[in-house]
């Protein structure tokens, strides 16, 4: 659990710093801050996926609530407008109280009213249940619902939609747009009375910092009136929906949530707190998408769906470290159906027919979630018979050359792209330039391809077939050393251009030591790793360019340009923590010294998981101290890779079936 006091919130500015996310695991989900402030235009109570994962859109944005008794209003709703803080409610707040699901303490005379916010897994449904304790006299709780019905990625003006409600039992069903659902509003207790008018002018902060349009309406269709006895303890329960629903049975819905988190947590069975919260982070990250009927990953909350490399990336963490065995296969076996001329797919984009593909790495990625999902599972005949033939053709593609110019050169090497197309994860691309252009031999591209290769090679030996890559590794393994390497500074070039070699320090390097099949010897993964973590390291990540070049930007901020002209140009990345604390620990030969410092690695992340996405991991951070948490707050192969590395360098937990493919692998 997160507790949080008043000291979170003497002013409203610290008070927004901390947000929550609750997730309905088909791409759905709610969030805002811990003060009830909402600061970005992707907060909202219901924030529905109407093409599961994806078309995500802001119904219910807000429910303030003011409660009269004894003569007096107290208006517990915080809000900003364009001028300022325009209603400080959080002023009555006591505490937040978040374990997954958040609960809200405020109290104010001789009334305690509690709020507690989660979703129906499976629907885009949001349940708002308060306990309030009244005081000795009569009183009468407010319910002020602001609904949106737009995109997630845009705002709305007055008057821009029309909305047009009718009132249903015990409350509203509110339309909007014919092609999707009316929102449904109702209450176990208490009445409805309609309305219809609007909220002007709420500010997002952190759209404002982000160069963003920062100023939004919201439609107020009415409101909930629920009257209080004198010393009554009363529950109310609000529902808000794109389905109808039932009895609105709040207890029980909350119960049942609460079983399944546990439930999620008790199957991975972790007695050590850090690895139990970040278990528990991961269930937001696994969702069903529609089109494919089957599960995926979203990349990060609040604005990413579902990308191949992130899911790959992401996929020993949230589902193999985590014992999700089931749900790990679904993904391997949907991305080999989506498999075209040996390139999975980049991402699914909103609104799109089919997959882009714009990724060299995505199936390089995948060999190795793979190779995880064997060591965890020993399901040999899944592999076999499903992912196998799927394996062979990414390599005859790679081999052969495939689209975007991806192709394995004389030396082995693969080389990959065109100076105005961004394949690898440095993707950052500002209408026609690409920030980071890497085309041609990126370093870590062909450690990856080094890496699938030898996996290749080892399945063709359990599965008796003929191994045809043996050669071929050997090959990469010299061309590698030779041409990337650099004995007098001790690490790895970045990429190899028709310009010539990159020797800008960046992190890449470090999936040369970290994957499972490395070409470098242990001494020359131990100068790799030291320079990295003294040029690169910043506590929550890995900076994406050494401090010292002269194109390092140290502070993720600004518009979309400035912003992604950083992004990848010093920018740190949490999810690098994990090839960085395997590799540290391999190169130590896995000594208890090398535990001790991992272990002071990843500490750090406990006091983080109470920062900005309260209970996740931040997408990036400022490269530059003190190191502030920027972009997606929740972020799928940030926990992830935190998680594995956390479970397997520092609880040393190894996979289960790991000996057994070993000694497969070892058989002649």
């Amino acid at each position: 659990m997160y507790f949080f006091g008043k000291s979170d919130w003497r002013t409203f500015e610290r008070g927004i710093e901390k947000e929550w996310l609750v997730t309905n695991g088909i791409g759905g989900y709610a969030s805002s801050t811990i003060i009830g402030a909402n600061t970005r235009k992707y907060h909202g109570l219901l924030v529905a996926a109407h093409n599961p994962p994806g078309r995500r859109m802001v119904r219910l944005v807000k429910l303030d609530e003011r409660l009269s008794a004894g003569g007096r209003t107290y208006n517990l709703a915080t809000n900003n407008i364009g001028c300022g803080v325009s209603e400080s409610g959080y002023i009555h707040l006591q505490q937040v109280v978040i374990d997954h699901i958040p609960i809200f303490t405020y109290s104010f005379a001789d009334i305690t009213l509690e709020k507690t916010i989660f979703m129906v897994h499976g629907q885009n449904t949001t349940i708002i249940l308060y306990r309030i304790a009244n005081g000795a006299g009569p009183g009468v709780l407010r319910l002020t619902p602001m609904v949106n019905c737009r995109g997630y990625h845009f705002i709305t003006s007055e008057g821009q939609i029309e909305f047009t409600q009718m009132e249903i039992s015990s409350g509203v069903s509110i339309k909007s747009r014919e092609d999707v659902p009316p929102l449904l509003l109702a209450t176990s207790t208490g009445s409805y009375i309609p309305g219809g008018w609007w909220f002007r002018g709420m500010s997002y902060p952190i759209e404002k910092e982000r160069g963003e349009n920062y100023l939004e309406d919201h439609y107020i269709p009415g409101f909930f009136e629920v009257p209080l006895g004198a010393g009554e303890n009363k529950t109310v329960t609000v529902i808000a929906s794109t389905v109808v629903f039932g009895d609105i049975a709040g207890e029980e819905l909350l119960e049942k949530e609460r079983y399944r988190l546990k439930d999620q947590e008790d199957r991975a069975g972790y007695d050590d707190m850090l690895a139990s919260q970040l278990v528990r982070a991961s269930d937001a990250f696994i969702v069903r998408r529609q089109s494919t009927g089957s599960k995926t990953v979203i990349a990060g909350y609040p604005w990413f769906t579902d990308w191949g490399r992130d899911t790959m990336i992401a996929l020993p963490g949230l589902t193999l470290v985590t014992k999700r065995f089931e749900e790990a296969r679904e993904i391997l076996l949907t991305y080999a159906r989506q498999c075209k001329k040996g390139l999975l797919p980049n991402c699914f984009l909103d609104g799109a027919e089919y997959p882009v593909f714009n990724a060299v790495d995505a199936s390089l990625w995948y060999f190795n979630a793979v190779y995880k999902y064997l060591i965890y599972t020993g399901d040999l005949d899944f592999i076999r018979d499903q992912i196998y033939p799927v394996l062979k053709d990414i390599i005859h593609w790679y081999m052969n050359g495939t689209d975007f110019n991806i192709y394995m050169d004389q030396d082995g090497l693969l080389s990959t792209g065109t100076p105005d197309v961004q394949l690898t994860w440095m993707d950052a691309k500002i209408d026609g330039w690409v920030v980071t252009p890497r085309n041609g031999k990126a370093v870590e591209i062909n450690a990856l391809w080094y890496n699938a290769l030898c996996i290749m090679e080892n399945l063709a030996r359990i599965y008796g077939d003929k191994p045809s890559c043996r050669d071929l590794g050997s090959l990469v393994k010299r061309s590698f050393i030779c041409t990337y390497w650099s004995e007098s500074e001790g690490y790895l070039c970045d990429v190899i251009s028709p310009e010539g070699k990159d020797w800008r320090v960046r992190p890449n390097q470090l999936l040369a030591v970290s994957l499972p099949y490395s070409m470098l010897a242990r001494e020359q993964g131990c100068r790799v790793v030291r320079r990295v973590w003294r040029e690169l390291y910043a506590t929550y990540g890995i900076r994406s360019l050494s401090p010292e070049h002269s194109e390092y930007k140290g502070v993720y901020v600004g518009d979309r340009v400035q912003r992604d002209s950083s992004y990848h140009q010093g920018t740190a990345w949490s999810w690098l923590m994990g090839p960085f604390v395997t590799a540290y620990r391999r190169v130590h030969n896995y000594s208890a010294a090398s535990r001790e410092q991992a272990c002071r690695f990843l500490s750090p992340f406990r006091d983080h998981l109470r920062d900005q996405g309260i209970g996740y991991i931040s997408e990036i951070f400022d490269g530059n101290e003190p190191v502030i948490p920027r972009g997606c707050f929740a972020q799928a192969w940030g926990v992830a890779e935190v998680l594995r590395a956390y479970v397997e360098d520092v609880l040393e937990i190894q996979p289960p079936a790991a000996e057994k493919v070993e000694a497969l692998i070892r058989r002649e």
